[in-house]
C-alpha cells in the first residue's frame, strides 16, 4: 500500500509559509520602529492606549493585544523606565493602574505610525485588488478555525464581528491620525 503525501506536503508547506511569513513581518516591524526607538511590542502597546483612550489600564490593553496581563505589566514596566510610559495608581481604588503616554511616547509614536504605513502599503500595495480580498477571506477562515480550536462552544461569530469592528475602528482611527 503507498501513501499519498502530497496533501500532506501542501498543508506543511502552508503552515510552515504562515509561520515564515509572519516571522519576517515581525523582523521588519521591529527595524521599521527601531528607527524611532520602538520595539513592535512598544509599538502595539502605545497604538494599544491610543485606540483605548487614556488612562489605559494593563488589564483592557492585555486584552486588546491579546497577551497576557503580567506580560503586558512587564513590558508597561520596562517602558515607563523608558520614558514612554506614565503609571499612575487610581486614586478612588489603590489596586487599579492607570497607564498614560508621556510626552517622549508620543514623539515617537506619530512618525513610527507613517513609517509603519510606508511598510504596510510597500509590501501590500503590489498584489492586485482581488488577490488581496482573496487573501483576506483566506486568512480570515484560518482565524476562525483557530479562534474555534482556542474557543469551543464560544459564539466564534460574535467574537470575530467584534474583532471586524475593532478592526474597522482602528483603521478609520489611524487614517484620521495620519491626517
Amino acid at each position: 500500500m503507498t501513501t499519498d503525501y502530497k496533501p500532506y506536503n501542501t498543508v506543511l508547506r502552508l503552515w510552515f509559509m504562515i509561520h515564515r511569513t509572519h516571522d519576517m513581518l515581525k523582523m521588519c516591524e521591529d527595524q521599521v520602529f527601531g528607527e524611532y526607538k520602538l520595539t513592535r511590542e512598544q509599538y502595539i502597546l502605545l497604538l494599544a492606549i491610543m485606540y483605548l483612550g487614556e488612562p489605559a489600564r494593563p488589564t483592557d490593553i492585555a486584552r486588546w493585544v491579546g497577551r497576557s496581563t503580567n506580560s503586558v505589566s512587564m513590558l508597561v514596566d520596562r517602558m515607563v523606565k523608558a520614558g514612554l510610559l506614565k503609571r499612575v495608581r487610581d486614586r478612588s481604588d489603590r489596586r487599579v493602574v492607570n497607564v498614560f503616554i508621556t510626552s517622549k511616547g508620543n514623539t515617537a509614536i506619530e512618525p513610527a505610525t507613517r513609517a509603519g504605513w510606508e511598510y504596510v502599503w510597500k509590501i501590500i500595495s503590489p498584489l492586485p485588488d482581488e488577490d488581496k480580498h482573496t487573501l483576506i477571506r483566506l486568512l480570515e477562515q484560518v482565524q476562525y478555525e483557530a479562534s474555534s480550536y482556542l474557543n469551543q462552544g464560544a459564539d466564534i461569530e460574535g467574537i470575530m464581528r467584534n474583532e471586524a469592528k475593532s478592526c474597522d475602528n482602528l483603521m478609520q482611527r489611524l487614517i484620521a491620525y495620519l491626517g
